[in-house]
This record gives structure tokens, C-alpha cells and sequence, in this order.
């Protein structure tokens, strides 16, 4: 039996529920000591000198075999990706991953095929993402104006944010941390269990839980490197990312309480949903996109 090294990818340490996820896939493909693989899971390319963006590429070139990244990064590239990009829509978990596994998920998959060099394993959950910020609470649009805040490289999410009175700033997330404790910028939006990982906290003690996009990660494979596998490997790699997607589907709904509980205890304002003028917020997005 020929050996193989499968190499995976991330950009967040060991409390991610995306690492974990990772290291359950890795831990599945190597359950059986004699089918001949080595599973090499390289938690974070950042800690190596890359850029996280750098691992799309180090994916698609085949440098590593597997990655998961934020689908929104892919948007440019993949128009149909946009529609996760939809702000203030609000989402039903379990709807949401029924569809992301049945017909539409499919179709995904197939335009992510015919556009890149990936082939996609899975449909990761990324989170609802919340604001943060060093200065005070939001509740209102005219409480972002004269913000800073840092965002992913998305155009939706950049008119979005400023649509509603923020100033957006694009960092990669090798830089986050820099930013936000050195004051580069004021805000930052990302789900909670980011927010806690990165230590974000300790700098920034107001959060409102504005859940203005809810996030999907994409599992990705370079797509040459996966048809090329005899057909019982293939199958494994699909099993295991099966087995890990429902497993870090779950961790993200659990991470949304238990993070939340950590940040009220240390000492974040935190301002809930329900005082947060949402259709203030939807409708000053209507008025500069033309919705």
C-alpha cells in the first residue's frame, strides 16, 4: 500500500472550533495505523510567516492538500458565495445547514469547481458576527460614526459597514491583534468565540450583539490532488470531513453561550439584541446600497 501525506491547513490556534474540527478529520483519516497515511495538520500558516489569505493559494497550488476559509473571501471569485453576505437577514441554524447539505449545497460545490481549483468537503458554520469596540455601546448607526473598524477583505462587507456609519479598514488576520491593541482601529466585527480566542476583549470592553452577517467556512481540497486518490481514499477523506462538519457545526452553536458567559465575566458591556435598533441599521444599508 503506497503511503500518503495529507497536509491541512488554519489560521487560528488549538481553542478554535475550526482547529478542532481539523484535528478531528486528522484524527479520523489516521484511525486505522495500517492504511498507509500521515495526516500533517498545520494549525495556523501565520505562525509560519504566511498571511491566513496566503493559504487559499498554498491550497490551490497544492502545497497543502485541505484548508477551511471564510467563504466571503471567495465571493469575488464566486459570485453565488454572495448570498451568505446578506446583512441583518438573520438565520435559522438548522434550516440553513439542511440546505447547505442538500440541493444548494450542491450546486455551491459545483460553481466552486468550475471557478477554482478546489473541490469542497464541507460547509463549516463561522458564526454570527457581532461588533466590538474600545469606545462605547452601540445601539444605533450614529453610534459607528467616526469608527474605525477593522473587516475582512469583502466588498459586501465594507459597504455594509459603512453604509452604517463606520470607516472599514481591511487587515488580514495575521494582523487582527496588532490592530486592535494598538489602536489602529476602534471596532472590529467577528463572532464571539474569535473575539475570545484572539483576546480581543482585553482591549475592547463593549460588544453589541448586532449579528449583522452570519459567517460559513468553506472545507476546501485542492481538487486535482482529491480526484487523484484511489477511490477508497477518496471516500475516507469525505467521511472524515462529513464526521467533522457535523461536529463543528455543533461546537459553533455551544461556543455562542459559553463565550458569551466568559466575556460578561470579564467585564464586557455587553448590549443585547433586543437594544439594538435593527431597522435603523437595515434601513441605512437600504439607503446607500438601493435596497
Amino acid at each position: 500500500m503506497p503511503h500518503v501525506t495529507i497536509r491541512m491547513g488554519g489560521y487560528q490556534g488549538e481553542a478554535s472550533i475550526l482547529t478542532r474540527a481539523l484535528r478531528r478529520m486528522a484524527a479520523s483519516l489516521t484511525v486505522d495505523p495500517g492504511a498507509g497515511r500521515q495526516v500533517e495538520v498545520v494549525r495556523d500558516v501565520t505562525e509560519r510567516g504566511a498571511r491566513a489569505a496566503d493559504l487559499l493559494s498554498m491550497v490551490e497550488r497544492g502545497e497543502i492538500e485541505i484548508c477551511y476559509f471564510a467563504a466571503s473571501y471567495l465571493a469575488g471569485r464566486v459570485p453565488a458565495l454572495g448570498a451568505f453576505d446578506a446583512p441583518f437577514a438573520g438565520v435559522d441554524r438548522g434550516r440553513l445547514y439542511a440546505d447547505l447539505d442538500g440541493a444548494w449545497g450542491a450546486q455551491l460545490a459545483g460553481d466552486i469547481e468550475q471557478r477554482t481549483g478546489y473541490a469542497l468537503l464541507g460547509f463549516w458554520d463561522n458564526g454570527l458576527r457581532h461588533i466590538s469596540n474600545r469606545v462605547r455601546p452601540i445601539r444605533h448607526p450614529e453610534d459607528c460614526r467616526g469608527l474605525s473598524i477593522r473587516t475582512l477583505d469583502n466588498a459586501a462587507y465594507q459597504r455594509v459597514l459603512a453604509a452604517v456609519g463606520f470607516t472599514p479598514v481591511v487587515t488580514d488576520v495575521k494582523d487582527l491583534v496588532h490592530a486592535v491593541e494598538t489602536h489602529a482601529v476602534d471596532a472590529q466585527e467577528n463572532p464571539l468565540t474569535n473575539t475570545v480566542n484572539f483576546g480581543l476583549h482585553r482591549t475592547h470592553k463593549h460588544l453589541s450583539l448586532t449579528g449583522h452577517f452570519h459567517g460559513v467556512a468553506l472545507l476546501l481540497a485542492n481538487r486535482a490532488w482529491l480526484q487523484g486518490l484511489a477511490p477508497g481514499l477518496q471516500q475516507a477523506v469525505r467521511a472524515a470531513a462529513a464526521d467533522a462538519t457535523a461536529a463543528q457545526r455543533q461546537w459553533a452553536i455551544d461556543e455562542d453561550a459559553l463565550c458569551l458567559e466568559r466575556l460578561k465575566a470579564e467585564g464586557v458591556e455587553i448590549v443585547p439584541t433586543g437594544e439594538i435598533d435593527l431597522a435603523a441599521f437595515r434601513a441605512a444599508v437600504d439607503a446607500a446600497t438601493g435596497g
